[in-house]
């Protein structure tokens, strides 16, 4: 079993967490208040360009020319996420330019680009395949139990639950394998993502008419 097999393995306590979590049940089943889905609209956006800019790093740490392809692939997946949330911002009229960032938001972003800058490849990935392979499972796992019919929010469990991001979900998890030793550092950052992705979430279940849509 490969190291970022092992490592989901051992963090899969915080994914059935978020699972069960309030954000991710009210998606499921198109509950979720409006300004909470909104506020995290705007709130994955910001994450998502300093998630894109987490790849261009590594992109440029990258030792072979797998690991540029790989991750220039991954960059074009990030841009089609974030093309996935404009449209919902034009549906819903959220604004997408002036974000300012909660502080679970800043928390993550700052790790992820801290850990991009300073480190290795491999703990790169460590940092970054927490979020991809989450996404996926919770795509797959509402997919299965089946969205009710004008679910709001049926597009987000349809593209988290695509084959499309699947692969590219295995194609970091290929990375992590490729460049991360089984170190304390690498089980660090993979945990503490996991970690900082649950109060992402709880961060937007918490939201309320005051203080959610951007």
């Amino acid at each position: 079993m490969g190291l970022a097999k092992t490592l989901w393995n051992e963090s899969e306590d915080l994914a059935r967490t978020a699972l069960e979590g309030s954000f991710v049940r009210g998606v499921a089943d198109g509950a979720l208040p409006r300004p909470a889905f909104e506020y995290y609209v705007a709130q994955d956006a910001f994450f998502l360009e300093a998630f894109a800019k987490a790849y261009a790093l590594a992109l440029a740490h990258s030792p072979d020319r797998e690991g540029l392809s790989s991750f220039a692939s991954l960059i074009s997946g990030v841009i089609e996420e974030l093309d996935l949330h404009a449209g919902y911002a034009k549906r819903w009229n959220v604004d997408l330019e002036n974000v300012e960032p909660g502080e679970a938001t800043l928390a993550y972003t700052d790790f992820l680009l801290s850990t991009a800058s300073r480190s290795s490849v491999g703990e790169t990935c460590a940092a970054m395949t927490p979020c991809m392979r989450l996404y996926a499972f919770l795509g797959r796992e509402l997919n299965k139990e089946g969205a009710p019919e004008e679910n709001p929010y049926s597009e987000w469990i349809e593209a988290y639950s695509a084959p499309e991001f699947e692969n590219l979900a295995e194609t970091l998890e290929g990375l992590l394998d490729r460049y991360a030793e089984d170190t304390p550092p690498v089980r660090r950052a993979y945990r503490r993502a996991m970690r900082l992705e649950a109060t992402f979430f709880e961060a937007a279940s918490d939201t309320n008419d005051e203080g959610g849509g951007e």
